[in-house]
């Protein structure tokens, strides 16, 4: 184990360059805000490098960890720590925050400081979201990490980007609140104690765990998001500016997914099992239903939007199958998602900054006047399909792989997303990118800058070597995985 604070340092290396972009005078110095944002989530993304190269595969304990007092008369403490799941995503979550930086190098052109600050800062409190092991430390990060998206979608956004943030901010309130309950009872039942630790040795009786799970359910699902309380995405995601889609995308939908499997299914088990016919019946609606409602949007970024939330059926619906490779599977799966529908929110947001128009119909024939980006957009795009040698396609395959095992018509059911997936995406590629020149806002394009190139270059290097080669993204999951499968065999009836 290393003796530095590497977790702390994921998450306040971040905070601090956010605080010291904010504070340095950059806020009247656009240049100079950028240069720092990008110095604090550069050295962001490598102080997580050593969490990866010193992790060891071998055991399903904790490590790094960090343990000091917080508030003593509670007990609460800054307690810290990752396992195989959660280190891969707060590499992710440090990752996508240096391509945000670059991404808006120069299409934010106001309030700059503020703007890469917003993300600087939220990518610290995302970090402490994964790394957290005491309840309240992870409660204060989660709602602490609403803030500056809020903040993102309701200055940088579109038209009715006010709209957009609310609901983006009351939905996920309400299932916070729920959160905030259940934690609270933990915390009396176990000998006062916010140690998730300990809450996951905790014996309930299973109507106990039950009242937990839900109030869990509903907060996580509200997050993933689940049908049916996932209006506020769509709505969030076509006004937020290209950044805070990427992040919303690829990080901060994995906070309710992340949540099931560091709360729900450990400290419930019982309860998961009771009401995994549920879970995995929503999950299913959103692979086969959100899908069709993919297929009639004219918005591109609408369009992404409702495959995300397809894409995240398969996370939840690779939970509660309790089968290893179904969870590896579907954590699998989120990690992809992070690539995919980040690159193919920052392709919308590439025509969006020339256009000026999301909509389907006001392109056509961009191939001819951007070749470049044609070919990676249909890397993407081939991704997001689920194209056998992308990460799109690892994931999907290894649950519905899982899923025949588990029952034929579920695997079915699911594998349909391959056919959806495809019709959506190709419908959506074929009308914007082939065939003649549609009008004169795209014979006038030019193609992708050095900087869009080397943002979609580092995106589809982690889509494609992920696709043909994701055994080290499923080695470090194995032992955490197996570990968090047999604890949740084990019953904890009273």
């Amino acid at each position: 184990m290393s003796e530095m604070p590497l977790l702390s340092l994921a998450i306040w290396v971040p905070i601090l360059a956010g605080l010291v972009v904010l504070t340095s005078g950059a806020e009247r110095n656009a240049s100079l805000a950028r240069k720092f944002a990008l110095i604090g989530a550069g050295i962001g993304f490598l102080v997580t490098i050593p969490l990866y190269t010193g992790f060891d595969v071998s055991t399903p304990t904790m490590q790094f960890v960090e343990l000091m007092p917080w508030i003593p008369r509670f007990n609460i403490n800054y307690h810290l720590g990752v396992d195989g799941i959660s280190v891969l995503f707060i590499i992710l979550n440090s990752f996508i925050t240096f391509i945000v930086v670059v991404a808006g190098w120069k299409v934010i052109n106001f309030r700059v400081a503020q703007y890469n600050a917003g993300f600087l800062i939220m990518s610290g409190f995302l970090n402490g979201i994964f790394a957290s092991l005491d309840g309240m430390l992870f409660y204060v990060f989660f709602e602490a990490s609403l803030i500056p998206l809020y903040l993102i979608i309701g200055v940088w956004g579109g038209p009715n980007r006010v709209y957009a943030a609310f609901k983006f901010f009351l939905f996920t309130l309400l299932g916070s609140l729920l959160f905030l309950i259940a934690l609270i009872y933990l915390y009396f039942v176990s000998g006062n104690s916010f140690s998730i630790l300990e809450w996951h040795q905790l014996p309930m009786a299973l109507d106990a765990q039950k009242w937990v799970f839900l109030a869990f359910m509903v907060a996580f699902a509200v997050k993933v998001p689940m049908w049916p309380v996932h209006t506020w995405l769509p709505d969030a995601h076509v006004e937020a500016p290209t950044g805070g889609s990427i992040v919303l995308a690829a990080i901060a939908l994995k906070l309710g997914a992340y949540g099931f499997l560091r709360f729900s299914l450990p400290i419930a088990p019982d309860a998961s099992h009771e009401f995994s016919g549920l879970l995995i019946g929503l999950s299913l609606i959103a692979v086969v239903y959100i899908g069709l409602v993919a297929l009639v949007q004219q918005d591109m970024k609408k369009l992404v939007a409702y495959s995300s939330i397809a894409h995240m059926g398969f996370v939840t619906l690779g939970f509660f199958m309790f089968s290893p490779l179904a969870l590896e599977g579907a954590i699998v799966q989120m990690v992809s998602h992070g690539f995919v529908a980040g690159a193919m929110f920052f392709c919308i947001g590439v025509m969006y900054d020339r256009v000026h128009s999301r909509q389907i119909a006001d392109y056509g024939g961009v191939v001819n006047t951007m070749p470049k980006f044609a070919a990676f957009f249909m890397l993407f795009a081939m991704a997001n399909a689920g194209l056998p040698a992308t990460s799109g396609f690892v994931g999907e395959f290894m649950v519905i792989l899982a899923s025949v095992k588990f029952n034929f018509w579920v695997a079915f059911t699911a594998a349909s997303t391959m056919i959806l997936g495809a019709a959506y995406t190709l419908w959506m590629y074929k009308r914007v990118v082939f065939g003649d020149v549609g009008n004169h806002h795209v014979a006038e394009l030019s193609d992708i800058s050095a900087r869009e190139f080397f943002v979609l270059a580092l995106l589809a290097v982690g889509a494609l070597g992920m696709g043909v080669y994701p055994y080290p993204f499923t080695e470090v999951l194995h032992s955490s995985v197996n570990e968090l499968l047999r604890h949740v065999a084990v019953s904890k009836i009273l």
